[in-house]
C-alpha cells in the first residue's frame, strides 16, 4: 500500500474524551517524558536504535537514517514488534497509532500492520498536534468560573473536591499529595503528563470548576501559569477543623493509606521499609525550616512511632504529626494567608467541612 493510501485521522480531543486506545510507537525515553492519556508504549524502535538512527540522520541525512533503521529493525526483531501491535489490537480493535509528528514511524507501523492484514489509522500531526490541543484546553479553562477550596493541612480538601462532580483533583493529576510528605509509591507525573491529565479532566467539565488551594508546584510538576493566575483570582471557601480531627486525616493519608499503597506495590516487608525511608527523608528535607533541634526531636518521635506501629499501634504517629502541624504547617499557611489578604479574592464561606461542602455544592449549582 502506498503512503498516501494509509488512513489518517485528525488530532481531535474526542479521542481523549472517548478514551480511545492509543498505540504510541515512539521510543521508551520519549514516552517516559510524556504521553497522551490512555496510550500504551509499543515502540517501533527502542532507545538505542533511535539514538543510532538519530546520529545517522544528523551526519548522513534522511535516506541513510531510514536505511539504518530498516537494518536495525528487521527479521525477528521486526516480527516481535509487529506481534506486539497485533496482540494489543486483538484486545483493543479500535486503537489508533501515533508517533511524534504523525510521520515516518507511525507510517511504517501502519505499513507493517497492513502487510499483516490489519488496517489501522494514525493521528495526523501525531503527539505534537494532540499536545497542542490539550494545552489549548487548559488555556480555555481559565475563562471558566472557578471556586478554590482552602484550609489548613489535614482539612480533607481533596476529599471534598472528589465528592463533587465538577471537582478537579490537581494532586491526582500530579500523582503527588502536594506536601513534603506527599510522595506516593509510583513515580510523580512528569510536567507533560500532569498537563495532559489536567486537560483530560477538563474535557468533561465545560462549566464551573472547584479546585483545591495548592502551591504552584505539586511534586515534580508546575500548574500552568495562566491556570495558576486564574486560581489566585478565584473566590474561595475555607475549611476550619480542630486539630484532633485534622490529625485523624493525616494519620489516614500519610500513614495508613501510604502503608497500604507501599505494601500493594512492593510487598509487606519491602513496602514497610520503603515507607519508613520516605517519611524519614521527608522530615530531613524540612531541616532548613524546622531547625536542627526541632528536626532531631521530631525524628526521635517518628522513630518511636514506627516502633509502636510495627507492634500494632499506628496511632502513635500522632506524637510527631501533631508538632509537625502546629509548629510547621499551620504557621506557614497562616503566613501565606495574611500575605494574600490584600490581593486575594473574597472568601465566600468559612466554616467546618460539612458547611464548606454544602457551600461548594450551592456555588456549583
Amino acid at each position: 500500500m502506498l503512503e498516501n493510501e494509509l488512513e489518517t485521522i485528525p488530532a481531535s480531543l474526542h479521542l481523549i474524551s472517548e478514551a480511545r486506545p492509543l498505540i504510541d510507537v515512539r521510543a521508551p525515553v520519549e514516552f517516559a517524558q510524556g504521553a497522551l492519556p490512555g496510550a500504551v508504549n509499543l515502540p517501533l524502535m527502542v532507545d538505542e536504535e533511535r539514538r543510532q538512527v538519530g546520529i545517522a540522520y544528523k551526519q548522513q541525512g534522511q535516506h541513510a537514517a531510514i536505511a539504518l533503521g530498516e537494518r536495525l529493525v528487521s527479521g525477528d526483531i521486526k516480527q516481535a514488534r509487529v506481534a506486539a501491535w497485533q496482540a494489543y489490537l486483538a484486545e483493543h480493535p479500535d486503537a489508533i497509532i501515533y508517533c511524534f509528528r504523525g510521520g515516518l514511524r507511525s507510517q511504517i507501523a501502519q505499513q507493517w500492520l497492513n502487510e499483516a492484514g490489519i488496517a489501522k489509522p494514525r493521528i495526523r500531526g501525531g503527539w505534537k498536534a494532540m499536545r497542542h490541543a490539550l494545552c489549548q484546553r487548559i488555556d480555555v479553562a481559565v475563562e471558566q468560573p472557578m471556586l478554590v477550596v482552602a484550609g489548613l493541612t489535614g482539612c480533607a480538601k481533596t476529599t471534598l473536591i472528589n465528592r463533587l462532580d465538577n471537582g478537579v483533583d490537581l494532586e491526582a493529576c500530579a500523582h503527588h499529595k502536594g506536601s513534603a510528605f506527599g510522595r506516593r509509591p509510583e513515580a510523580p507525573a512528569t510536567q507533560i503528563d500532569f498537563e495532559h491529565a489536567l486537560a483530560a479532566r477538563l474535557l468533561a467539565l465545560p462549566g464551573k470548576l472547584v479546585i483545591e488551594d495548592e502551591s504552584r508546584q505539586i511534586g515534580s510538576a508546575n500548574i500552568p501559569l495562566t491556570f495558576w493566575y486564574a486560581l489566585q483570582k478565584a473566590p474561595r471557601v475555607r475549611i476550619e477543623m480542630p486539630l484532633d480531627w485534622r490529625l485523624d486525616q493525616l494519620l489516614n493519608d500519610y500513614i495508613i493509606e501510604l502503608e497500604r499503597e507501599y505494601t500493594a506495590h512492593f510487598g509487606a516487608q519491602q513496602g514497610w521499609e520503603l515507607m519508613q525511608r520516605q517519611l524519614g527523608n521527608a522530615l530531613i528535607r524540612l531541616e532548613k525550616r524546622l531547625g536542627n533541634a526541632r528536626l532531631q526531636r521530631m525524628q526521635r518521635l517518628q522513630a518511636l512511632a514506627f516502633k509502636a506501629h510495627g507492634e500494632g499501634n499506628p496511632q502513635a504517629h500522632e506524637a510527631w504529626l501533631a508538632p509537625l502541624l502546629t509548629e510547621y504547617y499551620d504557621p506557614l499557611y497562616r503566613y501565606h494567608l495574611e500575605k494574600q489578604r490584600a490581593t486575594a479574592a473574597p472568601e465566600l464561606h468559612v466554616g467546618d467541612w460539612d458547611s464548606c461542602w454544602e457551600a461548594a455544592k450551592q456555588w456549583s449549582a
